[in-house]
């Protein structure tokens, strides 16, 4: 697909779908992640996860390059361009990797509602950080940040608020994630996106291996067990829908991607109902009411100004 070819408004409601797509996927690992994590430790599992979805999307890569190359599209790209890559690579590796990592201790320590809602955190981080980098936000994306934030309190919180270290660390966790959506919207529209995305696990896999073997235990048992889990996480949460996210932020402001991202918590709680069968409370309905109506009011189309004849 040309995205050039594509008007403002097009560009901005197929980045909305492919970021809704993504927090669809991640929503519904939250059971995977879970029972994952009863067979091995966080290191081990973010290592597998990332280095089996760094080769799937390498795959993807080299499958459509062949394909451009055969249609005589391909464009070779240059020192230039494969220094930025490598660079944006990294950048975006090292902020999942502590992401990833501080998400995963916390969880062990800390309350599923309560880390959803810290995470998520980043909706509020994404805009005020973006103030220092230039970004500009426009007055009603900042309502919908508290309309949103409101929301996901009621959908998550449902006990009394105290900053334990589990807390702690997931809080920590999404002001990571809050420079790895920043270091995405730096890069995504300079390099190809998903050349970007294998990278990245590539580096997060990498980092991950060495307090692997170093801190935690594991054996091909305990590993097979985990393989169903693993494979969902890298496939379809990494592998599909990081990369998607990658390309859904080269097309929207990283403040509006953001919010469109903290939808993972409706729809982990929708995967709860289908799978677990777990009914949501009123609090809960009413929480993911605000979340939607924050997500509605987001997609708007900004006025322009009246010009005086």
């Amino acid at each position: 697909m040309n995205l050039n070819a594509l008007s403002e408004r097009q560009k901005g409601l197929l980045g909305a779908a492919m970021l809704l797509f993504a927090t669809t996927i991640w929503g519904s690992t939250f059971v995977a992640q879970s029972v994952g994590m009863d067979h091995i430790g966080p290191f081990t599992y973010n290592t597998l996860r990332s280095l089996i979805a760094a080769v799937a999307i390498l795959t993807v890569s080299l499958l459509l390059d062949a394909v451009k190359r055969k249609r005589g599209t391909y464009k070779q790209p240059t020192s230039a361009d494969l220094r930025l890559l490598l660079i944006g690579g990294a950048c975006c590796g090292l902020a999942y990797f502590c992401a990833s990592t501080l998400q995963q201790f916390g969880m062990q320590y800390t309350t599923v509602g309560k880390a959803g809602f810290l995470t998520a955190l980043y909706i509020i981080e994404v805009p005020i950080v973006g103030i220092f980098m230039k970004k500009r936000v426009r007055p009603l994306l900042w309502g919908c940040v508290v309309i949103a934030t409101a929301g996901m309190y009621l959908l998550c919180m449902n006990g009394a608020f105290t900053l334990a270290l589990g807390d702690l660390l997931v809080f920590l966790c999404s002001f990571a994630f809050t420079g790895h959506i920043l270091t995405i919207d730096r890069f995504a529209g300079r390099v190809d996106p998903v050349r970007l995305s294998a990278l990245q696990f590539l580096t997060a896999g990498l980092l991950s291996f060495p307090p692997m073997l170093f801190f935690e235990t594991w054996d091909t048992a305990s590993v097979l067990a985990a393989s169903g889990s693993i494979l969902y996480a890298a496939l379809l949460s990494s592998g599909v829908a990081y990369t998607l996210q990658i390309i859904g932020q080269k097309l929207l402001q990283p403040t509006h991607a953001s919010l469109l991202m903290s939808l993972e918590s409706v729809f982990s709680l929708l995967s709860g109902v289908i799978v677990l069968h777990e009914m949501p409370t009123v609090r809960e309905g009413i929480g993911c009411a605000l979340m939607f109506l924050a997500i509605i009011l987001a997609q708007l189309p900004e006025r322009k100004p009246r010009v005086e004849s």
